[in-house]
């Protein structure tokens, strides 16, 4: 088991262009795979609700099965438990599922049950970036999440950190923010097939100046999947409500995080991303900008889906 460090980004319909012709990667030559990818769950969604995702991926010649586990974190930055090893297929490797921790408890009578529930087939463009901070593997995946005659786009950026600390993923997302209209997005890609399948997402709740900058991304998340504007309306409220938080309540952030000079700062990125909302073409690269240095500020410290 590896712990998997991610900070997730969803990019606008000229995100991938212009990250290819970013400065950080247009020298370089991306690896390009295709993955086709299988989620499993009772049809009960027995996984989904546990927050837990099951596949199999087929990466060129190869099969894969993988487990991840509950997510924790926020504002697009992640880490989750992660089980993956090489199957012969054309099935689940049930036993080898049911040795792994996470499914001890939860009995043979559940892995007799799972069934195929959604699929997504995507093309990955990878880049490695190494330098003092760290070594980041940046995945670029498009393609789509189909379940029944539901499809969605697939169009968002990984960077998975593998040597060093988050704050080397933070540095280099502003950096491609630059010029790259991108934002942070803390809905998976199960998720989203499992809201897909289902016909419904649903909003987290919100208590602290984290977990309202998580309402908000899940919001966003919603509206690209549905075109809904309801939704940018949610994540709209959710900034401003972030906006309008006094400092005693932005003050609960850890005691090593920034304090009054960066309450001013959120407060202020929180108001101009919610007026910048009331546009169609909102997501640019400066509001991107504002919404991570937003997440950079208020550390997640909800449970992911």
């Amino acid at each position: 088991m590896a712990d998997e460090i991610e900070l997730k980004l969803a990019l606008g319909a000229e995100g991938p262009e212009a990250l290819r012709h970013h400065p950080r990667l247009a020298a370089l030559t991306p690896t390009i795979t295709h993955l086709g990818n299988t989620y499993f769950d009772t049809p009960e969604g027995d996984l989904e609700q546990a927050r837990m995702a099951l596949r199999l991926r087929r990466a060129d010649d190869r099969l894969l099965q993988t487990l991840k586990t509950r997510g924790q974190g926020g504002g697009g930055l992640s880490t989750r438990g992660e089980w993956e090893w090489e199957v012969d297929g054309p099935g689940l490797d049930l036993q080898g599922l049911a040795d792994l921790p996470p499914m001890a408890e939860r009995g043979v009578g559940l892995l007799e049950r799972l069934v195929p529930r959604f699929a997504t087939d995507f093309v990955r463009e990878t880049w490695w970036l190494e330098d003092r901070d760290g070594t980041i593997e940046l995945a670029l995946d498009l393609g789509e999440i189909r379940a029944g005659d539901r499809v969605v786009a697939i169009r968002e950026l990984e960077l998975e950190l593998k040597a060093g600390t988050p704050d080397a993923l933070w540095s280099l997302a502003e950096s491609l923010a630059d010029s790259v209209a991108l934002r942070p997005s803390d809905t998976s890609k199960a998720a989203r097939g499992g809201a897909l399948l289902g016909g419904e997402w649903v909003l987290p709740e919100a208590t602290s100046p984290a977990s309202w900058l998580h309402r908000a991304t899940v919001a966003l998340d919603a509206l690209a999947d549905t075109g809904d504007d309801a939704w940018r309306d949610e994540a709209c409220r959710a900034f401003q409500r972030l906006a309008e938080l006094g400092d005693d309540a932005l003050l609960d952030v850890p005691v090593d995080a920034p304090r009054r000079d960066d309450d001013a700062r959120t407060r202020d990125d929180a108001r101009l991303i919610a007026e910048a909302m009331d546009t169609a073409a909102w997501l640019t690269p400066s509001v991107g900008g504002r919404m991570l240095r937003l997440a950079r500020r208020l550390p997640g410290d909800v449970n992911l889906a």
